[in-house]
């Protein structure tokens, strides 16, 4: 039986960032065989994965990668058990890694993602090492990518939620970008202009308002062209709030009196899409 060195040990931790015993075990069991060892690791930690597999995700963190010289851009929820895990250094280079990865390699489904290659495994054996270490069931959630443009980022501090923006031209300035970005998670906006709303709903809507104002008394025995005038004007309040175009600069000090698409527009730019995740809940 090979002698197993406190070097090679720790040469295997440094290679896996896994603890120290549980490198010692697979190198014993391998024998010494540094590859072997790393496999063992691997086929331990698949199990700790799914031994977990029950456990329920309510933590998580945001993650957004942006490589502007390539005009690609990602953004990816990931899913834990626990705060601490999601706040820990190893979960959160895990979610920028993939974050990167899927703005890189274009995954269609989080299967794929997961099957995808990266270093000598694949993204299900990169989070597998990392569950093994935190012991935590780890999933990842969503992800959406764009390409073409100019993006802006912002992550709340306590990386639960998140926004990206996609934008098309060619101007604009990242601090203007991000204040955007900082705006879609603040105010979290339903549709990116009027023209996406559905017409069933804005149909719904106007159908509604205009049910409000007939029993409204101050207008009772008002003109039809009037009445028409007062509905069309809530209805564009109404697009206002939940289309990102329409809505006014959530910080109003910085922009006075400014939508967010004048504040693009301004820059040359034309919203062309945005993706906004909240931990625990639904994308926008």
């Amino acid at each position: 039986m090979s002698t197993i060195t406190a070097a090679a040990v720790n040469e295997l931790r440094k290679k896996t960032d896994l603890p120290l015993m549980e490198c010692k075990k697979a190198l014993t069991e391998a024998g010494g065989d540094m590859p072997a060892a790393i496999l063992l690791l691997r086929s331990w930690f698949a199990k700790a994965a799914v031994k977990r597999e029950g456990n329920e995700t309510a933590e998580g963190r945001v993650g957004i990668f942006i490589d502007a010289v390539k005009a690609e851009a990602a953004i990816l929820e990931m899913r834990c058990e626990s705060a601490p895990s999601a706040k820990s250094d190893q979960f959160i280079k895990l979610v920028a890694d993939l974050a990167h990865h899927v703005a890189a390699h274009n995954p269609a489904t989080v299967d794929a993602l997961m099957a995808q290659p990266v270093g000598e495994g694949t993204v299900k054996t990169r989070v597998e090492e990392v569950v093994g270490l935190i012991r935590e069931k780890m999933v990842v959630h969503q992800f959406k990518r764009y390409t073409g443009g100019v993006f802006g980022e912002y992550v709340h501090h306590d990386g639960m939620t998140g926004a990206l923006l996609h934008c098309t031209g060619t101007g604009g300035n990242a601090e203007a970008l991000r204040d955007v970005a900082a705006h879609i998670a603040a105010m979290n906006p339903q549709y990116l202009n009027p023209a996406e709303v559905p017409a069933d709903a804005v149909a719904k809507e106007t159908e509604f308002l205009k049910k409000q104002i007939a029993e409204d008394p101050k207008h009772v025995g008002k003109p039809a062209n009037i009445f028409e005038k007062i509905a069309e004007g809530k209805v564009r309040t109404w697009l206002a709030e939940i289309c990102l175009t329409e809505q006014p600069m959530a910080n109003a000090a910085k922009y006075p009196g400014q939508t967010v698409g004048q504040v693009l527009s301004k820059m040359g730019l034309t919203a062309a899409g945005f993706t906004r995740y909240k931990v625990g809940t639904v994308a926008v």
